[in-house]
């Protein structure tokens, strides 16, 4: 048991400890194009889609049908190993996990930091942790994250195309949304949404554009681009002047989470786990003085100090927002 214990823990330690070295190295790799380019070309014109507006209406994304891959039938939950897709060369793969024995139930979702893999959500001891006390869970990756990263110049990722990047994630969330009520098994009038990094960024925007969101459960969110960019230990060097250029955040104003955030009207948890470094000091404070009035926020070593002491009631903090309320 303890063993079990210690392996659920790493899963979780591997999403919130802030280690982003090794997957940033293969993602900022130089690249030179090639026959990525023409792909590129491809991607840019398949569809009309509006990155610097929130909600779906400037864009025109149709759902295809969604493929079911596999079917795991586990002893306390089944998992569901879904492809969806809305724009061309860009399917998605969606993991969701159902609890036994709870008809309709609320459901998470689970939005990782780049860089992030689905691996974790092929972990048995995770998904039955998540689909604990009756809650669905609903995990993916971000646009140009994992599995979803193809076809580019490695010189063209998720930082150098973060409008893209931002403005299709929270498509995607809407969009997963729809499709999510759309099965009829689930209660889509209790969501909540755990986001860690740029994960939690494109949690307060989703949760600013679509008030099907209830809950937002955040560890170390992005944002504050101007000083992001400018003093990010993830931005590389070589390429920081890029970034830093008027005409590259003047794109990136419209997916402001600072600007966004005190429009959000779900309940809010925010707590910076991990040290300052990716997300710099002075734009972790102009996040949290952004924070709506009903937000939770947990100063960081009290933060530490209560992950340290019950990883495995991690998310029960979300889960308990989409409780029914008590009759009177």
């Amino acid at each position: 048991m303890l063993v079990k214990h210690q392996a659920l823990s790493a899963i979780l330690l591997l999403g919130l400890a802030g280690s982003l070295a090794s997957g940033a190295a293969q993602e900022t790799a130089p690249g030179s194009g090639g026959s990525g380019a023409a792909s590129e070309a491809d991607h840019r014109t398949h569809t009309d889609e509006d990155w610097t507006s929130l909600p779906l209406a400037g864009s025109h994304l149709q759902a295809e049908p969604p493929l079911l891959a596999e079917r795991d039938e586990e002893p306390t939950f089944t998992r569901e190993m879904i492809e969806v897709r809305w724009r061309a060369g860009d399917p998605i793969h969606l993991f969701l996990i159902l609890p036994k024995g709870t008809p309709k139930p609320p459901v998470v979702l689970y939005l990782y930091s780049f860089p992030s893999e689905t691996d974790r959500f092929l972990n048995d001891d995770f998904c039955a942790l998540l689909a604990q006390d009756g809650y669905a869970a609903a995990g993916f990756v971000s646009a140009l994250t994992g599995q979803r990263y193809h076809d580019r110049p490695m010189k063209e990722w998720f930082i150098s195309e973060l409008q893209e990047a931002l403005g299709s994630s929270v498509h995607d969330v809407e969009m997963m949304l729809n499709y999510l009520a759309g099965r009829g098994d689930l209660d889509t009038a209790r969501v909540g949404m755990f986001g860690e990094g740029s994960g939690a960024a494109i949690a307060i925007l989703a949760a600013a554009a679509d008030s099907r969101i209830k809950a937002v459960d955040l560890v170390d969110p992005w944002g504050d681009w101007p000083v992001w960019m400018s003093q990010s230990s993830l931005v590389p060097e070589e390429e920081r002047g890029d970034y830093v250029k008027p005409e590259f955040l003047k794109k990136l104003a419209p997916l402001e989470p600072v600007s966004w955030f005190g429009r959000v009207k779900a309940a809010v948890r925010l707590q910076y786990l991990s040290e300052p470094g990716v997300t710099p000091a002075s734009a972790r404070e102009r996040i949290t003085a952004a924070a709506p009035p009903q937000a939770k926020v947990i100063a960081h070593g009290a933060a530490v100090a209560q992950y340290q002491a019950a990883k495995l009631k991690f998310f029960d903090w979300v889960k308990e927002q989409l409780r029914p309320a008590p009759v009177r």
